[in-house]
């Protein structure tokens, strides 16, 4: 494999919770016009699978590149039916329906995919008031939880967290959950879109009947985890140790996916080992990329994927980059270790999702 930076096509889905926050608030351009809910960022699933439109495999598919070169573009020893990770921004102008998605058990023996949908919520942007929902509270049975469904009394059996700009939220499959409105969200997730839903529109706004809202509530009750509570996590910062201008937040972690913000004002050499790829979605200003093969470009509101292969990158910002980082960790290598040697308690480890101290 040649590695190098690898921008890709993006997908766009028009949910009806959704306006124009991508191209306003975050620069990205060549969006359609119209309602603009999610762009998919880095997509290996199915028909949504991105085109690379960059150097040497421009016209190939990311699924192509996996399936040729599953080593040194995702990493090392690394098999699967696709790219592990989903990545999108998402346009929560209105509220997003109540759903949730299938655990890896439930996605294998009720829907026949390979695993399920864990994600992860970084916050770019919120107005004030803005707020999840997110878990059930304790102690209500399958009935009480139907009922209040059914009377779209959310708040009478999900707990309501505030959120604010810089926060993540760490969502195990299972776990139902909505966010919004005037919310802008970066998601990271396992590649699935399994969802279960229990308010009465279908993403596009269209009412449902009534026998298909009850079949639909049964199914996402089939489905619930009730055991995790998902809370807002101002995430902990790491300092890289060679330019105190610029600055890296470990956000969130678990088996699937640990996401990191990097706010760079000076040069950074990226302190990832050759074991795995990284992905980079711009939310600041530009900056250049510069690997052994040369240089590439990332505009606000692009996104890349820096192959396992790659060796060291030197990220050069042009003003301030704002950097949403994602990987697949080793989680005592990637996030523990580092994490204790900063300081942190087990504890505070622990808040960031399922990390397993």
């Amino acid at each position: 494999m040649e590695p190098y930076p690898i921008k890709l096509t993006y997908h766009v889905r028009s949910y009806s919770f959704g306006e124009r926050l991508i191209p306003e608030m975050l620069g990205k351009g060549d969006v359609p016009e119209g309602v603009v809910a999610e762009t998919w960022e880095v997509s290996d699933y199915r028909e949504t699978t991105g085109e690379v439109t960059n150097g040497s495999y421009a016209g190939h598919t990311l699924h192509d590149l996996v399936a040729e070169y599953p080593d040194e573009l995702v990493g090392e020893g690394w098999r699967g039916p696709h790219f592990p990770l989903l990545e999108k921004f998402i346009d929560a102008s209105h509220m997003l329906p109540v759903h949730l998605h299938a655990d890896d058990e439930t996605a294998r023996a009720k829907h026949g995919e390979p695993h399920g949908k864990t994600e992860a919520w970084h916050i770019l942007w919120a107005a004030e008031g803005a707020t999840i929902l997110a878990g059930v509270k304790e102690g209500l049975s399958r009935d009480e939880l139907h009922e209040a469904f059914r009377a779209k009394d959310h708040d009478a059996v999900m707990p309501r967290h505030p959120i604010r700009a810089g926060d993540t939220v760490y969502v195990p499959g299972g776990v139902i959950h909505a966010f919004g409105p005037d919310t802008l969200v970066f998601e990271v997730q396992q590649t699935s879109d399994l969802g279960q839903f229990v308010t009465p529109d279908d993403l596009y706004g269209n009412p449902l009947d009534e026998q298909t809202w009850d079949a639909n509530i049964d199914a996402a009750l089939d489905e619930l985890r009730t055991d995790y509570r998902p809370r807002p996590n101002p995430g902990l910062a790491l300092e890289n140790g060679r330019a105190v201008a610029n600055r890296r937040i470990l956000c969130c972690a678990g088996p699937y996916f640990a996401l990191e913000r990097w706010t760079l004002t000076e040069p950074y050499v990226k302190p990832s080992p050759p074991e795995r790829c990284l992905t980079l979605s711009n939310v600041g200003d530009p900056a250049s990329i510069e690997y052994a093969g040369g240089t590439e470009m990332l505009g606000s509101g692009e996104s890349c994927i820096l192959p396992a292969a790659i060796g060291e990158v030197r990220i050069v910002p042009e003003g301030e980059a704002s950097l949403i980082v994602c990987y697949v960790p080793d989680l005592e290598r990637d996030v523990v270790a580092p994490l204790r040697e900063a300081g942190y308690s087990d504890e505070e480890i622990r808040d960031l999702g399922e990390v397993g101290v």
